[in-house]
């Protein structure tokens, strides 16, 4: 689905999450393989990373009211209201500060470098650019022309998330 239907959606359910005192991490419908409905992710956490069962559930309850009026999807879906999890996407700019030292994923829409595809340590951010040590080499990728980026799941990141308080 296209980014501009991404960014209206985002638009309208952000101020309830935001008033329900999280943050919305990604929008994504994901069109079904067999046909069916499609699938609406909203995935949100609260400022310090988690998320309840309780906090999915007020965020799909509020969230459906907006969406029923509003009907800015025009195929049948079923909203997903989720954390981001472990091997979280990437989405904010804040989220390469908050996780770097951790092994991550990026995938760029344009080529960098001759290459689209980095997998290496975070370093953190500098101005909108994102610092990742590669293979030994700091590459510095632009925020703006990031297409998708992830956490990986390694040892060190389960580590982490086991020592979160919950």
């Amino acid at each position: 689905m296209t980014n501009v239907l991404m960014d209206k959606i985002a638009k309208l359910i952000e101020p309830t999450i935001e008033g329900f005192g999280f943050e919305l991490v990604r929008v994504q419908l994901f069109s079904s393989p067999k046909g069916g409905a499609s699938t609406l992710q909203v995935m949100a956490e609260s400022e310090d990373g988690t998320m309840t069962v309780e906090g999915c559930a007020k965020i799909s309850r509020g969230i459906s009211a907006i969406m029923d009026v509003e009907d800015p999807i025009d195929c049948e879906y079923v909203l997903e209201v989720s954390s981001p999890g472990l091997d979280r996407p990437l989405t904010r700019l804040k989220d390469f500060a908050n996780y770097a030292g951790f092994q991550t994923k990026v995938e760029m829409n344009k080529t960098v470098n001759n290459r689209k595809r980095y997998r290496g340590k975070l370093l953190g951010i500098e101005d909108n650019l994102i610092l990742m040590d590669v293979e030994g080499e700091v590459c510095k990728l632009s925020f703006s022309d990031i297409q998708k980026a992830k956490l990986v799941m390694t040892d060190e990141l389960m580590a982490f998330a086991s020592a979160r308080p919950s």
